[in-house]
C-alpha cells in the first residue's frame, strides 16, 4: 500500500490557503479607485489576508492527517539487521580482515 505525506485535511487547507491569498493579492490591487488602493482594504485588510493565508499554508503542510498513515497492522514487517539461527540467538558476524593503511609518497 502506498503511503502520502499528504491527506484530504492538507489539501483542503492548502486550498483554503490559496483562496485566502488570492483575495489578499486582489482587494492589495482593487482597492478604492478613487484613492489608488490608498484605504482600509488596499493597505491593511490585503496584507492581514495575505498574513492569514501564509500561515493557512503553513499549517497544512504541518498538521497531520490520520487517513494519511498507515496503521501497524498494514506495514510491512521491518527488515532485521541479523538472521536467526535454530537457537533463537544472534549469528555470530563474519570476521572482518584488517584495512591497510594507504602509503603516501613524499616528492
Amino acid at each position: 500500500m502506498q503511503r502520502f505525506a499528504f491527506g484530504p485535511r492538507n489539501y483542503r487547507l492548502m486550498g483554503i490557503g490559496l483562496v485566502l491569498l488570492a483575495i489578499g493579492f486582489v482587494t492589495m490591487m482593487f482597492g478604492d479607485k478613487n484613492n489608488y488602493g490608498e484605504d482600509f482594504v488596499g493597505i491593511t485588510l490585503g496584507p492581514l489576508l495575505l498574513i492569514a493565508g501564509f500561515l493557512v499554508e503553513f499549517a497544512a503542510i504541518l498538521v497531520r492527517d490520520n487517513s494519511a498513515v498507515v496503521s501497524r497492522s498494514d506495514a510491512a514487517p521491518a527488515p532485521t539487521a541479523f538472521t536467526l539461527n535454530p537457537t533463537g540467538a544472534p549469528a555470530p558476524a563474519a570476521p572482518v580482515a584488517p584495512v591497510a593503511k594507504p602509503t603516501y609518497k613524499r616528492l
